[in-house]
């Protein structure tokens, strides 16, 4: 049997049914009596409405024409297109967000060729609205807008044209784009003696077919693809300067990494996400709600902060690296565990998982002395619903496993076997059983996906994802990276606070502490003498120290809670150091979690 072509992959994904509306709503009556004093926010049940079956639709990026010149530097630009589709499909709540695509940058290019594809499933009869923005990257500064096309479709079936085998050459419209890329353009075709030609993109849509349910939501198929973001941050390594080389002498130190760059990645998975996965922000103080709607003064400042660091985080410039990886199968749990560095180091993940299966995470850690305000709000970007947020990370696990036929009715981990020369044979709950030696740890096998578990959890304190979710995300997890182990735990479990101890303590033993900090120019490659000095108080602090807080830090405490003021004035109530702990908006603590557990925000 031939096997099934790439469009017909994208409209076999697996469904995820959800429970009955009654079901939901009893569930929702008893747990708002039960937790009445909650804050609101956290698990939504909010169930999908009713929607009629839409269709699958494949949207081609592939070019641009006649674009000016952005760089006079280079008498080039650096385009990219972002796209935005929206159609009449029923949402749960009018802050859903759109669903977004952004190409990969072309650098130096006034003709770029992108040739990427983006497939969308449960697109209305009733049609869509494509707007794609077009962009010059020019990072640190502001990327500079070229102009947008707008595309209306007001019908779809099965049998619409859509442009044509070829596509269709659409114009820019330069009202909104840059004045001064438009001027240059000018000037060269004065100069020149050429006609003025308008920026055009290339873009092509066809209807691949009728989706499956649930036809209330619109979501990314593919392609699935991942992206990794160096961001300009200062780290401490013995020897090594950030952006730089090894610059010690010593021989002691061949196996400690020469460079350090903080990264931050995004994995697109295909989609749909399981709809149980459904969180709102918590509305843990009052300000809380301003920041995500932008309401007051203080509530502006906070959004437009977490969005300008969610940008410096997540910035596209020319070391970002990008690629494609076939959905749901070995690579893509491969290329996930090179992203999460394997096993190495006992590092722990902040993650968000968007609701069009966008996943964000970054390394975390007190260690980082990030100006973040919330790690979970910066990842989202914002957002005010998501589908889970939290914390993983990797093991290794030593023995390797094998597929084993389970005793049912019983709750041992460990049954007689005769093969074993003790007379028992290490079969754990999973169904899975260890071989009596240890793995070896060759450079093939460990980078087997079999070697390795996944320990995901829901610590946020921005969200509270529920722990009755937790199943949802595993299978979700486990159908994306096939022949990983994962395990889905809520934060509250004590196996699980056991298991994050224990990554802990392997962080403290494998190499030197890292302390970064961000408050810098993010062109600057060296160290300032204030960075030095911060960075020699952060390696001063012991493990239990509240974390340093900057200038910029300080200054965004103040703007949500002026009452604090005095506690960073020399000379009162002791402040001035920038080391108090109780200003919040970053770190832990910002509300409980499940059961006392204090989350991570």
């Amino acid at each position: 049997m031939a096997p099934p072509s790439a469009a017909e992959h994208y409209l076999q994904q697996p469904t995820y049914d959800d429970p009955p509306e009654n079901e939901l709503h009893e569930k929702s009556q008893s747990e708002g009596q039960e937790h009445h004093d909650n804050p609101p926010g956290g698990f939504d049940p909010t169930p999908l409405p009713d929607a009629p079956p839409g269709y699958t639709i494949k949207i081609t990026f592939h070019k641009a024409i006649n674009l000016p010149v952005a760089d006079i530097q280079t008498v080039s630009a650096d385009p990219y297109i972002h796209a935005t589709l929206t159609a009449d499909v029923p949402k749960r709540h009018p802050e859903d967000p759109p669903l977004t695509r952004r190409t990969r940058t072309i650098h130096r290019s006034l003709e770029p060729v992108w040739e990427e594809d983006w497939i969308v499933a449960n697109v209305p009869s009733t049609g869509f609205e494509l707007k794609c923005r077009l962009y010059d990257e020019d990072w640190p500064d502001h990327d500079d807008r070229l102009g947008n096309v707008t595309i209306k479709v007001d019908h779809l079936d099965e049998e619409w044209p859509g442009f044509g085998l070829d596509g269709k050459f659409f114009e820019v419209k330069k009202r909104s784009g840059s004045k001064r890329a438009y001027f240059h353009k000018g000037i060269e075709a004065l100069l020149n003696g050429l006609k003025w030609t308008t920026p055009q993109i290339h873009i092509s849509v066809n209807v691949l077919g009728v989706s499956d349910p649930p036809h209330a939501q619109m979501c990314t198929l593919g392609p699935t693809y991942w992206v990794k973001h160096f961001s300009p941050m200062i780290g401490r390594l013995t020897g090594v300067t950030a952006g730089g080389h090894d610059t010690s002498d010593s021989d002691d130190d061949s196996k400690m990494p020469k460079k350090y760059d903080f990264q931050a990645n995004e994995i697109q998975l295909a989609g749909p996400v399981p709809p149980k996965l459904y969180h709102r922000f918590v509305e843990f103080r009052p300000i809380i709600g301003k920041m995500f709607s932008q309401k007051g003064f203080r509530g502006h400042v906070l959004n437009k902060v977490l969005h300008k660091q969610h940008r410096r985080i997540y910035n596209f410039d020319s070391s970002t690296e990008t690629g494609i990886f076939a959905p749901c199968t070995k690579e893509a749990s491969v290329q996930f565990l090179r992203m999460a560095h394997y096993a190495e180091g006992g590092r722990i993940f902040t993650y968000v998982l968007t609701l069009d299966g966008l996943l964000r995470f970054t390394e975390t850690g007190k260690e980082f002395g990030i100006d973040l305000l919330s790690k979970h709000t910066m990842h989202s970007d914002v957002a005010t619903y998501i589908a889970c947020s939290g914390e993983f990370f990797i093991r290794r696990i030593a023995k390797r496993h094998r597929p084993h036929h389970t005793h049912t009715g019983s709750s041992s981990h460990h049954h007689y076997h005769p093969e074993s020369g003790d007379g028992h044979r290490n079969i754990c709950e999973h169904g899975l059983d260890h071989d009596t030696h240890d793995h070896p740890g060759t450079p093939e096998s460990s980078r087997n996906p079999e070697d390795y578990e996944l320990i995901i959890d829901n610590d946020s304190g921005t969200y509270r994802p529920d722990k009755c979710i937790l199943p949802d995300l595993q299978a979700f997890l486990q159908h994306q990276f096939p022949g990983l182990h994962i395990r889905a735990l809520d934060c509250g479990d004590e196996e699980h606070q056991k298991a994050k101890k224990e990554q802990l303590e392997i962080k403290k033993k494998e190499g030197p502490k890292v302390r970064m900090v961000l408050n810098r120019s993010p062109s600057s490659s060296s160290f300032s003498s204030d960075d030095e000095s911060r960075l020699g108080d952060l390696d001063a602090l012991d493990d239990d120290a509240p974390r340093y807080k900057s200038k910029k830090e300080r200054a965004f405490d103040m703007v949500e809670d002026p009452s604090t003021w005095r506690d960073w004035v020399p000379g009162m109530n002791g402040g001035g150091h920038g080391h108090a702990g109780h200003a919040s908006g970053s770190g832990h603590g910002e509300g409980s979690g499940h059961g006392g557990v204090t989350r991570t925000v």
